[in-house]
């Protein structure tokens, strides 16, 4: 969406089975996005897209875990 990105890290955190195999059963996706003046909405629909449409990962995953994700924009400029 043409916003200044300065720094995206994803935070993962997750659970797996007991049993053999130990497949992922729930991920958590957290997304720290950092820049300037970054618009919140524009932010939102991006992750959104990328972990719900593009990530070939995650929907891999999806087949035997729950994945949630949120986000939290850090603004660059103070």
């Amino acid at each position: 969406a043409r916003e200044p990105i300065e720094d995206c890290v994803v935070e993962l955190e997750a659970e797996r089975a007991d049993e053999d195999p130990k497949v992922f059963t729930h991920l958590k996706m957290h997304f720290v996005v950092t820049g300037s003046r970054l618009s919140a909405e524009k932010v939102e629909r991006a992750v959104k897209l990328s972990a719900e449409k593009y990530c070939s990962a995650s929907a891999m995953v999806a087949k035997t875990a729950k994945i949630t994700h949120d986000f939290v924009v850090i603004d660059s400029c103070g």
